[in-house]
């Protein structure tokens, strides 16, 4: 089977190492890919968000299965434009991608269909935005661009001052592009924090080994909120119990209220909750794999990720096993300095032979790396992500921690402190 995969960074290496599994993907394309997925798999030079080129080069190679991994070209209808062409692919078509696309329209999905969220009010005029921040007496606030950012377009605000500041940045100086049209403002939920990633047909869904992300650029949670610096799986926190007040008050009722607004979702739809003192409550919604959250659970998933892909896409999920292994994983991403903000690219890194660490159990995974004249290069703010799988959490982020150490280039960042809040909690 000919296969591709759309995309360029950790996330998209994940999948494809896990692909790689099944003997049938004899063949797999990455669109583009990056320096170290392309030992992996045959990268072409095409933008994940060129919807006509993606799909002209599946039609013309005899692509027989597109996985569809970043937000962007799923909130452009890259998957509706593939089936048109008789393409099967993986991923929720532009309807269902909505969800992620625009948070007004999340927002307002769970206030209408009674799923656990923070209150919240949106607004498309800044001077109302403005004004109702005056009228807040409740701090922190959150604010957030309405469309894709990134995962860069939520500001935490602790006052009066920064939650102005973040309304005239989004929305006057047009920060995050059109993005900042429109933005919701919600009050600040506390508690710990659990992404959920689920296999979905729009019939049945199946959430998959529970993570814990780290937004913060730097250790002790500070510094600016990133793409996300590390991740670790499963999540403590999410307990057995936990587990079934989600899918009974939050995962079956998002599916159902997207069938019944005519938006069924088929693919990976990913839950980022609060565990509030109230209970379970929706931060926001993902219409795809995480990252680098992924960088973590499929390495856990016992069951072969192709097989169940195809479920989702013909609509049989229930008839199949997705198994995931009791181990736990820890995967340390490694920066370039003045991420999320400026760095430089094009330094030579040191410690890999064909994109993986000699002697090592560790999988590194490619998030912003080059191949120039033969020689791999960063080329990113985030550049690697380091996973190690073992039988404990301790034990998983001591090999990930030891395997990133032996990777260098110049002004690498990676925080120090991935998984210590998990420790504490178990």
């Amino acid at each position: 089977m000919k296969i591709l995969v759309v995309g360029s960074g950790g996330r998209e290496h994940a999948i494809i190492r896990k692909l790689k599994e099944n003997p049938a993907a004899s063949e797999i394309y990455a669109a583009p890919g990056n320096g170290g997925i392309a030992s992996d798999a045959v990268c072409v030079p095409i933008a994940a968000t060129d919807v006509a080129g993606v799909v002209d080069f599946a039609v013309r190679e005899g692509i027989e299965y597109v996985v569809v991994a970043p937000d962007d070209p799923l909130v452009l209808g890259m998957v509706d434009a593939l089936r048109e062409k008789g393409i099967p692919s993986f991923g929720p078509d532009r309807a269902a991608a909505i969800i992620e696309g625009s948070k007004v329209f999340s927002k307002d999905l769970m206030k209408k269909y009674g799923i656990p969220t923070a209150g919240y009010e949106t607004f498309s005029d800044a001077a109302a935005a403005s004004e109702y921040i005056r009228s807040n007496k409740k701090y922190p606030v959150v604010v957030k661009a309405d469309g894709l950012a990134l995962g860069k377009g939520v500001l935490i605000c602790e006052d009066e001052a920064a939650a102005l500041d973040a309304v005239h940045s989004i929305m006057e100086d047009k920060k995050f592009g059109e993005s900042g049209s429109h933005i919701v403002i919600e009050e600040f939920l506390t508690g710990p924090e659990v992404s959920v990633l689920s296999f979905t047909d729009g019939k049945t869904v199946v959430p998959m080994v529970s993570s814990m992300d780290h937004k913060r650029a730097l250790d002790h949670d500070e510094g600016l909120n990133t793409g996300g610096m590390g991740t670790i799986a499963p999540n403590p926190y999410y307990t057995e119990a936990v587990a079934a007040e989600c899918m009974e008050k939050i995962f079956l009722p998002t599916i159902n209220a997207m069938n019944a607004e005519g938006r069924t979702f088929k693919g990976c739809l990913y839950f980022g909750l609060m565990l509030t003192p109230d209970g379970p409550k929706v931060i926001e919604y993902n219409c795809r794999f995480g990252d680098p959250e992924t960088q973590v659970v499929l390495p856990l998933l016992e069951s072969d990720l192709l097989t169940v892909m195809q479920a989702v896409t013909n609509g049989t999920l229930s008839e199949t096993p997705v198994r995931f292994s009791a181990d736990s994983a820890a995967c340390v991403v490694i920066a370039s300095g003045g991420y999320p903000l400026s760095y430089e690219k094009g330094k030579p890194v040191s410690g890999l032979e064909n994109g993986q660490i000699p002697g090592c159990d560790a999988t590194v995974y490619h998030a912003g790396t080059a191949l120039r004249d033969g020689t791999l290069v960063t080329n990113g703010g985030r550049v690697f992500g380091v996973t190690a799988v073992r039988g404990d959490l301790a034990s998983a982020l001591k090999a990930a921690y030891d395997a990133a150490g032996r990777i260098d280039f110049e002004n690498k960042h990676m925080r120090t402190d991935i998984g210590q809040r998990a420790l504490q909690a178990l």
